[in-house]
């Protein structure tokens, strides 16, 4: 029996943090011999309520228009997958409002060993107000979840930034190292 997952799912959105999450998920998939299912939750149409009521007809063409709009990131996030050298097993598109739980809930059916997701990593009030996505499906997952999240360059203008850490500015190694 492995300790590697058999089936990797990457939850995207096509953000710019997402792209560290499709390239690591590849790389994951790739180098485990797993299966890599990605998916999509799109939001739904939901009219402002102080909007007069929508005949039907503007509903579903504007239902239409946000799932063919999430459709195409789908697409796109596949096509990505494939240019960095990965396969995709299979891909899935979810309608919702609550990103969280769909992702969890496609975890849990496709029996996932492991999510792959971005963070955009916001902080304080930002997190409390509008809640963090990978928390919930980090608290809620039936698996584990990896968080990828883009390193902040710290580095000065001209410094030369050391990616490992691994020597002080003197060029010696750190105490204990």
């Amino acid at each position: 029996m492995s300790i590697f997952p058999t089936k990797i799912l990457l939850a995207t959105d096509g953000s710019e943090e997402a792209k560290l999450a499709l390239r690591t998920a590849v790389d994951l998939a790739n180098s485990t011999g797993s299966e890599l299912h990605v998916v999509i939750v799109a939001r739904e149409y939901h009219p402002a309520s102080y909007e007069f009521p929508e005949p039907s007809e503007l509903r579903e063409r504007a239902l239409r228009t946000l799932e063919r709009e999430a459709q195409g990131i789908l697409d796109e996030q596949v096509r990505k997958i494939e240019e960095a050298g990965g396969t995709v097993t299979e891909a899935y598109l979810r309608m919702g409002e609550k990103n969280d739980q769909e992702i969890v809930r496609i975890g849990e059916g496709i029996g996932a060993g492991l999510i792959v997701m971005g963070s955009r990593g916001f902080g304080g009030l930002r997190r409390a107000l509008l809640g963090s996505v990978s928390d919930s499906v980090v608290r809620h997952a039936h698996c584990p979840v990896l968080v990828v999240r883009k390193v902040k360059d710290t580095t000065q203008v001209g410094e030369i930034p050391d990616p490992l850490a691994l020597s002080e500015p003197g060029g010696t190694a750190p105490a204990g190292a």
